[in-house]
Parts: C-alpha cells; sequence; structure tokens
C-alpha cells in the first residue's frame, strides 16, 4: 500500500463521514446493536433521515438491519457488521492521522 499523505482527503471513508451516519457509527460501535427507536432519539434525526442514512450503511454493508415483531408491533434492529467494525476504526485512524500529523502512536 503506498504511505498517502496526512491530509489527504480523499482517505476519508464517505459513507462514515456523514454526519447522521458517523453519530450512527460512533454508537453501534459502543452497543454493538440498537432498535431504530433508540437510535432515532439518539441523533435526534427524523424517521425518514435516519432510514435514508441507515440503508446507505447497509448498501456499504457496514450495518446489518433486521426486522422482527416484538409483543405484535414491528422492530427494526440495526448491528455493526464485522466490515462495519473494520471501516470505522480504520476510519478512526485516518481522522487521528489527519488531525495529529501521523502522531497516532
Amino acid at each position: 500500500m503506498v504511505d498517502e499523505a496526512p491530509l489527504d482527503y480523499r482517505a476519508i471513508d464517505d459513507v462514515i463521514h456523514g454526519r447522521v451516519r458517523l453519530a450512527v457509527m460512533a454508537f453501534l460501535s459502543g452497543a454493538g446493536s440498537a432498535d431504530f427507536t433508540q437510535l432515532r432519539e439518539k441523533t435526534g434525526v427524523t424517521d425518514g433521515n435516519l432510514s435514508a442514512n441507515l440503508r446507505k450503511l447497509e448498501e456499504a454493508g457496514y450495518v446489518a438491519i433486521e426486522k422482527r415483531f416484538r409483543d405484535r408491533r414491528p422492530q427494526t434492529i440495526c448491528h455493526l457488521t464485522d466490515s462495519g467494525r473494520v471501516a470505522w476504526l480504520s476510519y478512526l485512524d485516518r481522522m487521528q492521522r489527519m488531525l495529529f500529523g501521523g502522531a497516532a502512536d
């Protein structure tokens, strides 16, 4: 792999870097999974906005979405995937290198 310049903005994962998606990834990285309502409350966005951003994360393979019923009510559970965790850690590393000029150690 070619060593990238510390401030190479092109190396930032645009899927994660969106504000809502960044918040979702940050929450799921600690929680592992959460239901739609919990994510909506944590991020403070509308249902439609959260749905659109979850769809982008799902299409990238970063989040798995499970639909089920609980007490006869539909429930959407979002899980961080293994590739999502790898992408998240890579994103954090890239941001740290940009902010601290490679002094991530």
